[in-house]
């Protein structure tokens, strides 16, 4: 594996962990809310859901690095 491609790899799980963060701090911050002591609101799924997509989406991107990587490597060797 070449400078190029460790950079890509590098950059692709960089990329995939700050999905992972901002899809835990949005489920986090929701459920905050959900469990105010003063104004509790009903926790719902579908808001759960929708704040868990960057994470689901960093853990796939997280397994699939080498492959992304490859493909970011070849597509910026112009």
């Amino acid at each position: 594996m070449d400078a190029s491609q460790r950079g890509a790899l590098l950059f692709v799980r960089f990329i995939a962990g700050c999905g992972m963060v901002i899809g835990l701090l949005d489920t986090g911050l929701y459920l905050t809310k959900c469990f105010e002591p003063k104004h509790p609101l009903p926790v719902k799924i579908y808001p759960i859901v929708l704040n868990s997509i960057p994470f689901v989406i960093g853990v796939v991107v997280l397994i699939k690095s080498r492959a992304v990587a490859e493909w970011l490597s070849e597509k910026l060797d112009v």
